[in-house]
């Protein structure tokens, strides 16, 4: 798939708002399957943190909340938004919910899980997995769920792309 598509494919946050990828052109963009009463929920905190750090340098941390695993975001988009706010602080943007596999799959997924490269091609495995987009829409990196936020793997990630876009 060609950058330039990847923009195109819509989005509606969890306000209801409709856009499109494209609101993230040029920026780099962290894209985290999220769910709020998941083993991992606690990432949120430490997504929030990288939001904040590298926000001014062009970093986009982009929650899609998903119910496809175990049950584990089985509120509507308001209790996401207000969970996500009141206990993690999330400011990052976030999506309404959305499948991340199987026939209902969203179409940014079905971009994103071809992206093969690593331990984990193909299918979303659980929540909280991380793809990494450049600026331009290129998916260069992607993350098990296992994989903290602020882990050096992600931020070493993050910070080349980063580095790439100012160079």
């Amino acid at each position: 798939m060609t950058s330039s598509a990847l923009y195109d494919i819509p989005l509606t946050l969890i306000d209801g708002t409709e856009t499109s990828f494209d609101a993230f052109r040029g920026k780099t963009v962290l894209v985290v399957n999220v769910a709020s009463k998941c083993g991992f929920t606690p990432q949120y905190a430490g997504l929030e943190s990288l939001y904040q750090r590298y926000a001014d340098e062009g970093l986009v941390v982009l929650g899609l909340p998903s119910n496809q695993f175990m049950g584990q975001e089985p509120g509507t988009e308001e209790d996401i938004a207000q969970f996500c706010g009141m206990t993690y602080g999330v400011t990052f943007p976030m999506t309404a919910k959305v499948d991340v596999r199987g026939k209902h799959q969203h179409p940014l997924y079905a971009e994103l899980t071809k992206f093969k490269q690593g331990l984990l091609p193909g299918l979303i495995k659980w929540n909280f997995e991380k793809f990494l987009v450049t600026p331009s829409g290129e998916i260069v990196d992607r993350f098990a769920s296992t994989v903290e936020p602020e882990s050096t793997e992600i931020v070493d990630a993050i910070e080349k792309v980063l580095a790439a876009k100012a160079a």
